[in-house]
């Protein structure tokens, strides 16, 4: 079966790949609809940004009750895409940050190309993820090094985020990798 490729900009219409409100509703609705004939899913952005996370603007106007189901949102469709049945792939170019890395880590597989950044940069604005990331990213780095990725919020390059497993390829084309994959497991 070809994999299904879904683009961020698309969905998102913003150059950074922002997850608005708007944005995190459409993507769970159309993984959700493809998960009832489920292909194999490339979650990929463009060269600059995977995905800079949530609209911190939107964030910003949100009162608790409002924060709280925005949090409900993301978590759902972070879900989704972590019981997706069949395999996902994040294809991760340029930025992934705060809610676009919580998305990288809900797919199965990560593949990075060389100018990938990594960050959950949360706790420089005095946030922390509410869609997942914090209890992902322990799992597949271990507790301390998350830890030290959402405390300090430090960014980490492709390179690093091999070498520590946060991805398991890097390639240059990351989406052509990814197809790649997905067609010589079929």
């Amino acid at each position: 079966m070809k994999p299904i490729i879904i683009t961020l900009d698309e969905v998102t219409r913003d150059p950074h790949n922002k997850l608005t409100r708007s944005a995190v509703l459409t993507l769970t609705q159309r993984i959700a609809e493809l998960a009832r004939e489920p292909r194999p899913l490339v979650i990929t952005g463009n060269s600059h940004f995977y995905s800079a996370g949530a609209d911190l603007e939107e964030i910003r106007a949100l009162t608790g009750p409002a924060a709280y189901e925005f949090a409900q949102i993301g978590q759902e469709l972070m879900n989704i895409i972590a019981s997706f049945p069949a395999p996902v792939i994040a294809a991760i170019a340029g930025y992934c940050m705060g809610g676009g890395l919580d998305l990288a880590l809900a797919c199965h597989y990560r593949i990075a190309a060389p100018n990938a950044i990594f960050g959950h940069r949360g706790a420089a604005l005095g946030l922390i993820t509410g869609w997942g990331g914090t209890q992902r990213l322990p799992r597949l780095i271990g507790r301390g090094r998350a830890l030290q990725l959402f405390v300090a919020a430090e960014k980490l390059y492709a390179k690093e985020a091999l070498r520590i497993g946060l991805v398991q390829q890097i390639a240059d084309q990351p989406t052509i990798a990814a197809m790649q994959r997905l067609t010589s497991t079929a």
